[in-house]
């Protein structure tokens, strides 16, 4: 059998949306967990002509294609914004709120108004328009793949330029998740100024 590469049911999902909302976006986070950087969130709005071979929850996709389908998703995408909330931000209002505010910075910034944002998780930030989360969204809605394909991207090539600020953290390797090897620089090197410290309380007490 061939292998199947367009996840149909994704698009399928936006499509009976655009019946009663003609302008819908998605919008997912990347980088809730890690012990160091900005979270990110990304908004995106596509529409009924377009097909994207390939577009999954990131999660689900290598490295590799997540660059190829970033690419593309920009070129097709009627819309997108991505947005971040700094780690100052992170350990002033918590890992929560500022999500939340990364993803409203993402939808306000859209050059086009969306009549619905679909939010991947189960809460919805503040929005102007209206607003409905879809748990495991990423793997629901062609549009929240595409906002969760260009929120990863987008954060992974940060954490890798701040790996050449701070190459001896390793942020390269890790993106900044709690691994052991993460654990083991801080040890041997401290808490940097990108680190965040509401996540690393452990270590100051």
């Amino acid at each position: 059998m061939p292998r199947i590469t367009l996840h149909k049911e994704l698009f399928e999902y936006d499509t009976d949306l655009r019946k009663e909302y003609p302008i819908v976006c998605g919008v997912d986070e990347a980088g809730r967990g890690p012990l160091a950087g900005d979270v990110y969130a990304a908004a995106v709005i596509l529409n009924n002509q377009v097909l994207i071979d390939y577009l999954n929850d990131s999660k689900k996709i290598s490295e590799k294609r997540r660059e190829l389908l970033y690419d593309e998703i920009i070129q097709k995408a009627d819309a997108y914004c991505i947005a971040t909330a700094s780690v100052a931000e992170i350990d002033s209002i918590n890992i929560l709120n500022a999500t939340m505010q990364a993803m409203k910075r993402a939808v306000e910034g859209l050059e086009v108004k969306p009549d619905l944002a679909l939010i991947d998780g189960n809460r919805v930030p503040n929005l102007e328009c209206e607003s409905k989360y879809v748990i495991h969204g990423d793997a629901i809605s062609a549009s929240i793949a595409a906002a969760s394909i260009l929120a990863k991207v987008s954060r992974d090539r940060y954490m890798c330029q701040l790996d050449e600020k701070y190459p001896q953290y390793c942020f390269a390797k890790h993106k900044g998740y709690g691994t052991k090897l993460h654990y083991e620089k801080i040890s041997e090197f401290g808490v940097s100024e990108v680190h965040r410290k509401s996540f690393l309380k452990n270590i100051f007490e």
